[in-house]
């Protein structure tokens, strides 16, 4: 199921140039406390990690749910991956930092208590009590930007990022893994039962319009 979540209005748009001037900002302000002969390191970093702001902000905002939040994790990350770049030895910088983003995000919603971070889910998908919602209708309304947003939305948070991982950053099973920490089965099986949520989602809020 394709999800068409990447649209912004201009003031997210706003805000995310403003919010990359910040790290940017942030990550220098550090260096200059440093001894000069690392402007190299500066560099590396710069050229390896900047590149994948967007897909940090995006992840983070997907998991947060909020804006401020995501901007103040995305910071916190890129400070983190600042200080342990030196160690950073792999080719794939961007699987490398949304690793260090979803760490952050995890971080911060434990101490919010959040409690969507993971959902007891049945392999088999629950009845949703809306039969005329079948999979045509579904399909019907899959272009719906803002109702897939919203059934997103509403997913625990290990559903959330899986999707977007896969359907907005378009990351191999492979890197997800790498990025959660499972292996490459766990990351299909959980795949497969996000996107089986999602459809039970979106049926349900469908047979409601309907």
């Amino acid at each position: 199921m394709a999800l068409p979540l990447k649209t912004a209005d201009a003031s997210q748009t706003e805000d995310f140039e403003s919010d990359s001037k910040i790290v940017k900002f942030v990550v220098l302000k550090k260096h200059e406390e440093q001894d000069a002969t690392q402007e190299h390191e500066l560099a590396s970093f710069e050229e390896t990690m900047l590149p994948h702001m967007d897909a940090a902000h995006n992840l983070a905002k997907w998991l947060l749910r909020n804006e401020e939040d995501a901007q103040d994790v995305v910071q916190e990350a890129y400070l983190r991956a600042f200080k342990s770049f030196g160690g950073f030895h792999g080719s794939n910088g961007r699987a490398w930092l949304l690793t260090i983003v979803r760490n952050t995000s995890y971080t911060l919603l434990k101490k919010n208590k959040a409690v969507d971070l993971t959902t007891p889910f049945d392999e088999e998908v629950r009845a949703t009590g809306h039969e005329s919602a079948g999979p045509v209708t579904i399909l019907e309304h899959a272009e719906d930007t803002e109702l897939i947003r919203g059934a997103v939305d509403e997913l625990p948070a290990e559903f959330r990022e899986i999707l977007i991982l896969r359907h907005q950053e378009d990351l191999s099973y492979k890197e997800i893994g790498e990025i959660l920490k499972v292996p490459t089965g766990t990351v299909m099986s959980r795949l497969a039962r996000a996107r089986a949520k999602l459809r039970e989602y979106l049926a349900t809020r469908i047979g409601k319009e309907i």
